[in-house]
């Protein structure tokens, strides 16, 4: 690399900015593959180094300076990686396909460093235990067990094969993602005659309108795939046909042949690469070789969680559904069938008739700056962190506010970036992430904070009105929040223990808990005030939330249980799929399914959680730690929903620990017991 290169690629010198935040505004995509070039050409020669020390192999000299390495590389990685979610264009496209292949050829040759590996493995064999800290344990334990799940135990035809499959997979992914991305993209419903927009609140044709124009469209109302058009739209549209148009434009993504983004065959093969990956390391299927580093330990734990779900909730759902159809009969006649598209429509107007209750009464309510307030106010009322936003903090696109966060002594704590409305280049869907990771320094004690990210598809502001969230997006807000609060609270020595590293069934247990306090009134006061006229939000009003709160959550249920039983059957098989996606699927979800199937329609294509998001065998891990979450909150509701000994506690046992330990035994150090799925049936009124 030239040295001119060298000075005019921001990632190969100091950033100069806030707190060393990434300089967004100096990067350009011609800098990512030379800098992530140079990233791995230095953890290579990082790697060199320790392999090459005469010494015997011990905590410092080798698990402590393999969690050093690589600091370059992550931090380029990592800015590609949320870019390429968050805001990408065709360049980055093209050049994923490049870098993910490269990257995933550099984790192999770690992994698959047998020099180094032999190291690791000497001191997990003989390192003193009684002399290292528990995170200095759990940091040997990790590492030494993720070399071996990585394939460093292979040999010869099987460890080639290992490298093999982990660039196909890493191509398929991207592939997979980017052909959802297209076609939720390139999907308009344009509609000219207003007679077509009937039963549509005014927040939802303005909101078309706006999109019309973004979209060149002279005139008219643009609807699209997008989740703040979308379920405005199943939700309140009398069009019976149109919610069909729009309903089968959803499901049917990534399923045609002939507009180059079908993911029929991609699923089949990312399938069948997991399940030969698991083989290569013995085990039966992906299931159980993911579940060896979850809570829930093995496929027979699911599938109890899920059996449990359904026994429980499957009458009530029952009953909710025959009660939505019912009113649908007694507006449309006895013969009338409920079909998915119906589904969000009628059970709105039922949810209207028990009570007086829509997403357009609260929207007033739930101005966006306001839910802000709200939010960063509940963490200041919980552990006593404040936010204050800085704009010298450089940003990747003018919708993103960036905060600087203070402890409760004053000091600095973390930069969060805040990135909250749709366009073409962020994928459907809200989801938190880290530009850096907290760790401490072990020889100088120095702190390092980290950088968190929280990124959603809000309502987007208008001509006339500001940005008004639906209730559901407040409690979308509150769940990133919560991840985001896992992220910047940690306080570990070493970064890949630190914040939401933690197994994958834990993870959602601080993103569900702040969902709770979205029906508590005393939260509500302290931020829902009408965008006009400044009024709070009425009591009755928030009585009406909590009342309704319960509302088809059977439903609801089943509908997160059957993604769950769609997972488990992709990642639980024992041979290779060769059949047909959609009736594998319809059959894989059959117990949950209290509406009727629609031919032609598929979930897998576009399940991105299980195909290109990490929750491959995971999906479970929603309704896992929603246990956990409901048998937290009873706590709090016993002592006081913002009692600052238990958020303490909290605070303390969950959210600074990362996965410094094993996720129950910090669960029973906060809560004094194990948890149990009754606060849930209970949260749910499913159980008096």
């Amino acid at each position: 690399m030239t040295n001119d290169t060298w000075a005019q690629n921001p990632f190969l010198q100091p950033f100069g900015t806030p707190h060393d935040t990434v300089p967004f505004d100096r990067i350009r995509t011609e800098h990512f593959e030379p800098a992530l070039r140079e990233g791995i050409r230095q953890q290579l020669a990082e790697i060199d180094a320790i392999t090459a020390n005469p010494d015997e192999p011990t905590f410092a000299n080798t698990i402590e300076a393999y969690e050093r390495s690589g600091r370059l590389l992550g931090i380029v990685s990592t800015v590609f990686g949320n870019l390429h979610s968050a805001e990408t264009n065709d360049e980055m496209e093209q050049l994923a396909q490049v870098l993910m292949p490269l990257l995933s050829e550099h984790s192999n040759n770690i992994s698959l460093n047998e020099p180094l590996f032999q190291r690791i493995k000497h001191v997990y064999r003989h390192a003193d235990r009684t002399q290292l800290p528990v995170e200095q344990q759990t940091l040997l334990d990790e590492t030494y067990r993720g070399f071996v799940r990585h394939g460093a135990d292979l040999q010869g035809e099987a460890r080639d094969r290992y490298r093999a499959l982990c660039q196909e997979l890493s191509l398929l992914t991207l592939q997979f993602s980017e052909h959802n991305l297209k076609e939720t993209n390139d999907y308009v419903l344009h509609l000219t005659d207003s007679a077509q927009l009937a039963g549509l609140p005014d927040s939802a044709t303005e909101a078309a309108a706006e999109t019309a124009r973004e979209k060149g469209l002279e005139q008219g109302w643009a609807f699209t795939l997008q989740a703040p058009s979308y379920v405005p739209f199943m939700k309140y549209a009398d069009n019976r046909e149109l919610r069909r148009e729009l309903y089968m434009a959803y499901n049917t993504k990534c399923t045609h042949a002939d507009n180059g983004c079908c993911n029929l065959d991609i699923v089949k093969q990312i399938a069948n690469d997991h399940l030969e990956l698991a083989r290569l390391m013995g085990y039966a299927n992906y299931a159980d070789y993911t579940l060896q580093e979850r809570m829930a330990q093995d496929t027979a734990h699911v599938y109890q969680l899920l059996n449990q779900l359904l026994e429980a909730y499957t009458p009530a759902a029952r009953r909710e559904v025959a009660e939505v159809e019912a009113l649908a009969r007694e507006k449309e006649g006895a013969d009338f069938q409920l079909m998915p598209w119906d589904w969000s429509y009628y059970a709105q107007k039922l949810k209207d008739r028990k009570y007086q209750l829509d997403d357009e009464q609260l929207r007033p309510y739930f101005e966006l700056e306001r839910v802000k307030e709200g939010v960063f106010g509940l963490a200041t009322r919980l552990y006593g962190i404040t936010f204050r936003k800085n704009p010298d903090i450089p940003v990747y696109h003018k919708d993103v506010d960036a905060y600087e966060v203070y402890d409760k002594d004053g000091s600095y704590l973390a930069v969060l970036y805040a990135d909250f409305h749709p366009r073409a280049g962020k994928r459907a869907g809200a989801w938190m992430t880290s530009y850096k990771g907290q760790w401490t320094d072990p020889q100088t004690g120095e702190d390092s904070r980290p950088h968190v990210s929280i990124v959603m598809n809000f309502t987007k502001p208008t001509q006339d009105k500001p940005a008004l969230l639906t209730f559901s997006e407040v409690e979308t807000f509150l769940h990133e929040f919560g991840h985001s609060l896992h992220g910047m609270l940690a306080r570990t020595t070493y970064e890949s223990l630190s914040g939401t590293n933690v197994y994958w069934d834990f993870v959602e247990l601080p993103s569900q808990f702040m969902e709770n306090f979205a029906v508590q009134k005393d939260f509500l006061h302290t931020f829902a005030r009408h965008y006009l006229t400044d009024e709070p939000i009425p009591d009755e009003l928030v009585q009406r939330i909590k009342d309704s709160a319960n509302f088809n959550a059977a439903y609801a249920c089943l509908r997160q249980v059957s993604f769950g039983l769609l997972d488990m059957a992709w990642y639980t098989r024992t041979e290779p799929f060769e059949g047909d996606v959609e009736p594998y699927e319809k059959q894989a979800w059959k117990q949950a399914q209290v509406l009727p199937e629609v031919p032609g329609t598929c979930m897998s294509v576009q399940f991105s959680h299980i195909f290109a998001g990490g929750y491959s065998a995971g999906y479970y891990s929603y309704k896992w730690a929603e246990v956990l979450d409901a048998d937290a909150f009873e706590l709090f509701k016993e002592r006081g929903i913002f009692n600052p000994e238990v958020a303490d506690s909290f605070r303390r046992n969950i959210l600074e620990k990362g996965g410094t330990e094993h996720p129950m035994t910090l669960y029973k150090r906060f809560r004094g017991q194990e948890p149990t799925i009754d606060a849930l049936l209970i949260r749910n009124g499913i159980k008096k």
